[in-house]
């Protein structure tokens, strides 16, 4: 997994690129926006409505999780096969995602919650 972080990484130059733990895998950043992930030893990048056309020309399948008994998708497409051994296709692929990325509207921070937690009072003796 480490080699393949180091190869995108490489091919997104001057962007940097850095990386956090996923559930098994690895979420990638360049320059702070979310644009791939990296599960399976195989390389997801985000995707969009306005990217997918490309991806699906590509034949690049959806990024797929079982959930219990059923099966959720998520805007993640599968690197096409020339971005393992083609630095300019893995640059090409890896910038539409981190367009796709920058596109995406911002995470919500959380609400603060409206009421105080209960403290337990200590007992009397």
């Amino acid at each position: 997994m480490d080699g393949l972080i180091e190869l995108v990484a490489e091919a997104m130059a001057p962007g940097v690129v850095t990386s956090r733990a996923m559930m098994g895998g690895r979420t990638l950043y360049c320059d702070g926006t979310v644009f791939a992930i990296v599960a399976d030893d195989l390389l997801w990048f985000k995707a969009d409505k306005v990217s997918d056309a490309e991806w699906d020309g590509a034949d690049a399948p959806r990024f797929t999780v079982q959930m219990g008994d059923r099966v959720g998708s998520m805007n993640y497409r599968r690197a096409p096969d020339d971005c393992y051994d083609d630095p300019d296709a893995l640059r090409r692929w890896g910038w539409l995602a981190l367009e796709a990325g920058m596109r995406a509207p911002p995470k919500r921070a959380k609400a603060p919650r409206s009421t105080p937690r209960r403290v337990a009072k200590p007992r009397q003796a």
